[in-house]
């Protein structure tokens, strides 16, 4: 059974950070892409980052580019996500997802990933 696990959310002032970690168990994503997302309180699920399997391609949402750095360590099957500067604007669910087909590049929207964490709940006050 497959399972993505993130951790590391919370609740931060604005202007700090914070790192979420997403630990795959069940199979490897070692030659899969793996993304970030987030869902605030009645708002559609959307893209935040991506990485590809060897780390070469990254890609980020324009409201999170300069403040936000996706990173994966693919001996330990984790991707990471670097949040600074955070603003009240970042509060939501995030959610780590990865791409079934190895070596894929998948479009940066909900449709492009095949698998799913629980989500971390990210709260940033002002």
């Amino acid at each position: 059974q497959v399972q993505l696990v993130e951790s590391g959310g919370g609740l931060v002032q604005a202007g700090g950070s914070l790192r979420l970690s997403c630990t795959a168990s069940g199979r490897t994503f070692t030659t899969n892409a793996m993304g970030w997302f987030r869902q605030a309180p009645g708002k559609e699920r959307e893209f935040v980052a991506a990485i590809s399997w060897s780390g070469n391609r990254i890609n980020y949402a324009n409201s999170v580019k300069g403040r936000f750095t996706i990173s994966r360590d693919n001996a330990k099957n984790t991707v990471y996500l670097q949040m600074n500067s955070l603003q009240p604007d970042d509060t939501a669910i995030y959610y780590c997802a990865a791409d079934a087909d190895p070596r894929s590049w998948p479009l940066p929207s909900v449709r492009g990933y095949d698998y799913w964490g629980q989500g971390t709940q990210v709260t940033v006050s002002s």
